[in-house]
Formats: C-alpha cells, structure tokens, sequence
C-alpha cells in the first residue's frame, strides 16, 4: 500500500540481483525533470559569482595553493567566465610551489570539464589520451584528450599536486582524481570515493510516479583499461 516503501524494496532487490548501487527505484509524484538553464541568458559576471559560490581558494603556509571545489563547471562555461577566472582563482594559485585540490565535497560536474582540469597539470605537448567515454543512448564513444591550448599559464608537471578525496566525492570529480591518479601525476589523500558514473538517466516507469535512476555511459581509463565506477577511486595515502 506504500509506494515509497514498494521503491526501496524494489531498490534492495536490483542491488541484490546485479551489485551495481548506483541503479534505483524511486517513487517520485512530483518530479519535473530538471532544465539546464541557457547559457546565453546569465551575465559572465553572474556566473562568475556562482562559480565563486562553490570554489574556495587560499595560499596556505608554506607557498601551498588550496583550491576546495564542489562543481567542475564545463568547457562552454569556463570559456565565458574564462578572464574573471584567471583573476580570481588561477592568478593567485599560479605562482605556488604546490597545490591541493580539495574534492571532498564535489559532487557534479561536466564532463567537458575533465581534459580542461587536466590539462592544467600536464604539458602542452604531446597530447595525452585522458579518457574514453561510451553513452549507451547514441551508442558513441567519444575520447577525452589533453589540449593543446589553455586560458592562462599551466601550473606545470613538477609542482607537487594533492587531490583530497572523501566518501561523497562523486562522479567528474572522481574521473579527474582517477585521471591524475593514473598519469602519476598526483598523489590522492583522504577516502575511497563514492563509484557513481559520469552520466544518469532517470526514466520513468510507464504510467506511474516510480522512476528507475540507471548509469546510461561509461569511463574507460586508456592507461589502465578499466573504470573508476562502482569501485570509486582508491587513496594513495587512506585518511578519515
């Protein structure tokens, strides 16, 4: 008699049947399927202070840069707001002698973001094969590479770089991590990470108010041919 109860059932069920945690059944009656806004409509200077909302920068002790980041904004995005970037974030760090990327709480992201991110650590040349992406929808397997070009300078391939990792950490934030992780290029600190996906569908259960919330792409590492999913993303050094 109560469909909350009937989704969570059904919910262990799958669990049980296939071990994939990120598949679910949720009964959802008021449910509007969320709109990304356009892009055109926000001034830079508004995303600008939205990016700022969800991005913490400091230089701690020691010439340390200390970037806490919860959103991994996207290619479009970050070429919009790309000079106020570079004013408020990148200016201030670029000159440090290591850095700390902090992904506890990061826990979306676009998946244009990952070679932007990653390219910021590597070198311009050669052009390294990040990662592979396969949507099952468009049956597509598109390849995430290195750019050659960037907004601003790199912080280079020598500087110390440490990814902070918690439990909640989740999704693109983990791909960066489990990219980084993979070029040898960062050491990662903190917990295993959650193992979500790079993109969810939630489809809806013919005509009722239950949804199944199911992973519809996957990533695929070039370097060690399998997938930060499920398993999440393991800590060189494991800190609560």
């Amino acid at each position: 008699p109560d469909p909350g109860t009937l989704a969570s059932v059904l919910t262990e069920g799958v669990k049980n049947t296939i071990g994939d945690s990120r598949v679910k059944v949720t009964y959802e009656p008021e449910y509007v399927p969320a709109v990304p806004p356009a892009m055109p409509d926000i001034p830079p200077e508004q995303l600008a202070g939205m990016i700022k909302a969800t991005v913490k920068v400091e230089v701690l002790d020691g010439n340390i840069a200390y970037l806490k980041i919860q959103h991994i904004i996207g290619e479009e995005m970050a070429q919009k707001v790309g000079p106020l970037l570079l004013e408020y974030i990148w200016d201030k760090v670029l000159p440090t002698s290591a850095m700390i990327l902090d992904f506890r709480s990061a826990v979306s992201g676009e998946l244009s973001g990952i070679p932007y991110i990653v390219s910021y650590y590597t070198d311009s040349e050669p052009l390294i094969h990040i990662d592979s992406v396969y949507d099952r929808p468009s049956d597509i397997t598109t390849e995430l590479w290195s750019m050659p070009t960037l907004l601003g300078k790199r912080y280079g391939t020598s500087k110390p770089l440490m990814i902070l990792t918690s439990k909640n950490t989740l999704g693109v934030a983990e791909d960066v991590a489990y990219c980084l992780k993979n070029l040898k290029r960062a050491t990662i600190v903190g917990e295993n990470t959650a193992g979500g996906t790079v993109k969810i569908d939630k489809i809806k259960v013919g005509d009722t108010d239950f949804y199944v919330s199911v992973p519809v792409a996957k990533s695929i590492n070039p370097i060690t041919g399998k997938s930060w999913e499920i398993d999440g993303v393991a800590p060189h050094v494991e800190v609560p």
